[in-house]
């Protein structure tokens, strides 16, 4: 008797083979090289020597602070921004409201580099300074921890402030009318009542700040800090030189990755421990500012979008100025830098919308199908799965990128070339780090679909898969085109992964960026970040107009 494996089974095991194949075994090669030593026995001796030596134990520190001031700084931020937006009325509030977004369009990476053009020591600033005040030393504001703090709060207080928002517009105005009731007012209330009901969403928030913060190597390389753990992974792995050096590399990436396991499980047994639910939504009525705090409220979202927009201004300058030396601004504006780098060297932009495009149409055709197993489905594993899925996002690019490095260089059966040595490495690291983003957008978007809709379409005989096709999709594309979206535009700005992957020819626009920056090249390094901004807006707008309520329009 034959065994006939079913559609559905033979793409659950599929699915299946692609987390094992390229998410669980680079993961446990890398763990593998760290607790063995150069015979392959188990050994503790490579940690042993990490915590013993003052330096790497003064970049864990240094880390550790770095990531807690920056959830500190976009705390206060986004919460901020997030009560006045759903909590008040005060004028060209839904402009600041999509306005807050703009740092979503800002790669890190060129934001690095916008804020050294206007804020660096011989930015436009300083040379104002100087003309205007006799100023002799140039201030330093960014070369250090200092800018460092300022370059990831510009650009992630935006992920904290989606986080609160959604939990902020749902908590139940009556409680927090009990509390007045009984005398708690201002910030008393919305310190005992308010803030503790979007734990949830702030907790989500922290996290997603904290490990991006935490594994962001090129801000800091850019801005001469070297003593970050993340910077020195890099650094590590990329000298040919020194075997204990680049053993100390794979250390601080498994590091990386057993820090940010132990943040999602310690974020999720906290939210666990009190319920946060409400037995009802009632639609927030906004309030009316008084006249001197509602132009105080203006005056604070005019200042942070001024801030938002330094970084942007500084690229768009650098791009089209030619003679920007110790002058406010440039003597003479060209399009010569655009043309060099999109006609003469295209490879950056072609190979950046080759690689993420199909990236994307892999994270569509394994993702979708993840999710409709997950809100589905009671297979086996299924909340394996979702967990799994979880802890790609929480994983460091970083880490990721060197886990490829480590579990893929090895020559392949029958065509002797190793996956590390084909361009089809780029989409697939790609597919891994965006793929939450499909799964998660299309998971949301099925559980708003009621099951009785397809059970009626089998009960009339259509096949699962025409129901999913004729049914399903659908009334869920939305949700598939934004999460689809949302991949497209985090995988062009992809670097700290894909950048121990590039070889010659390979490069897409962020490697360009970092090239042209370490080669003294800034003009053209700064017309790539401005197709680079350009690109990601186009997408962002797209989101937006596709998804409505899902993002700028969810501050409406």
């Amino acid at each position: 008797m034959r065994l006939r494996l079913s559609p559905a089974a033979l793409g659950f095991s599929l699915i299946w083979t692609f987390l094992i194949v390229f998410v669980l075994f680079p993961l446990t090669r890398i763990f593998y090289d760290a607790f063995t030593n150069e015979a392959g026995g188990f050994t503790l001796g490579n940690f042993l020597e990490f915590f013993t030596d003052s330096f790497y134990l003064r970049s864990f520190w240094k880390s550790m602070a770095l990531g807690v001031a920056t959830v500190f700084m976009t705390s206060v931020i986004g919460i901020a921004v997030a009560f006045l937006i759903v909590r008040y009325d005060f004028p060209y509030r839904n402009l600041f409201s999509y306005l807050t977004m703009l740092p979503l369009i800002l790669p890190p990476l060129v934001g690095v580099l916008g804020f050294v053009f206007i804020l660096g020591r011989a930015g436009t600033v300083n040379v104002l300074l100087r003309d205007w005040f006799g100023l002799e030393h140039p201030v330093n504001f960014m070369y250090g921890m200092q800018g460092v703090l300022l370059v990831e709060t510009v650009h992630l207080f935006p992920l904290m402030t989606l986080s609160i928002l959604d939990a902020l517009a749902k908590v139940d105005p009556s409680l927090e009318e009990a509390a007045q009731g009984i005398g708690a007012k201002g910030w008393r209330r919305f310190w005992d009542i308010t803030l503790p009901l979007t734990t949830p969403g702030y907790i989500s928030g922290a996290l997603l700040v904290f490990i991006w913060t935490f594994a962001d190597f090129l801000t800091p390389l850019v801005l001469g800090v070297q003593d970050l753990l993340a910077a020195q992974a890099y650094l590590n792995i990329v000298q040919f030189v020194d075997r204990r050096i680049f053993r100390m590399g794979i250390v601080i990436s498994a590091l990386l990755v057993i820090l940010a396991i132990f943040f999602v499980i310690a974020a999720r047994e906290y939210v666990a421990i009190k319920d946060y639910s409400s037995l009802a939504y009632s639609k927030v009525e906004r309030r009316q500012l008084g006249p001197v705090k509602r132009w105080v409220a203006v005056g604070f979202m005019a200042a942070l979008m001024l801030v938002c927009v330094i970084p942007q201004l500084g690229v768009l300058l650098a791009a089209v100025g030619r003679g920007w030396a110790l002058t406010p601004f440039p003597e003479h504006y060209t399009l010569e830098y655009f043309r060099q780098v999109s006609i003469e060297t295209p490879k950056f932009i072609i190979n950046s919308f080759l690689f993420c495009g199909l990236a994307v149409l892999m994270c569509l055709v394994i993702g979708v199908p993840m999710a409709w197993i997950m809100a589905r489905t009671h297979a086996p594993g299924r909340n394996t799965m979702d967990a799994l899925t979880t802890l790609i996002l929480a994983i460091p690019g970083t880490a990721i990128g060197i886990a490829y490095v480590r579990a893929f260089n090895f020559p392949l059966p029958l065509i002797d070339i190793p996956l590390t040595g084909m361009w089809i490495i780029l989409p697939l690291v790609l597919l891994v780090r965006r793929l939450p983003y499909t799964v998660r957008g299309s998971y949301s978007s099925l559980l708003l679909v009621h099951q009785s809709m397809e059970e009626a379409a089998a009960n009339v005989g259509a096949s699962k898969l025409r129901t999913f096709r004729d049914i399903t999709v659908p009334l869920v594309w939305k949700g598939i085109f934004v999460g689809g979206l949302f991949s497209f535009i985090t995988s062009i700005q992809e670097a700290s992964a894909t950048i121990f992957l590039t070889l010659g020819g390979w490069e897409m626009i962020p490697f360009g960026i970092f090239t042209f920056y370490i080669a003294g090249s800034q003009s053209q390094a700064a017309a790539l970040g401005v197709i680079l901004i350009v690109l990601c807006a186009a997408s962002l707008y797209a989101v937006n107009r596709i998804a409505g309520t899902r993002v700028g329009g969810l501050f409406g």
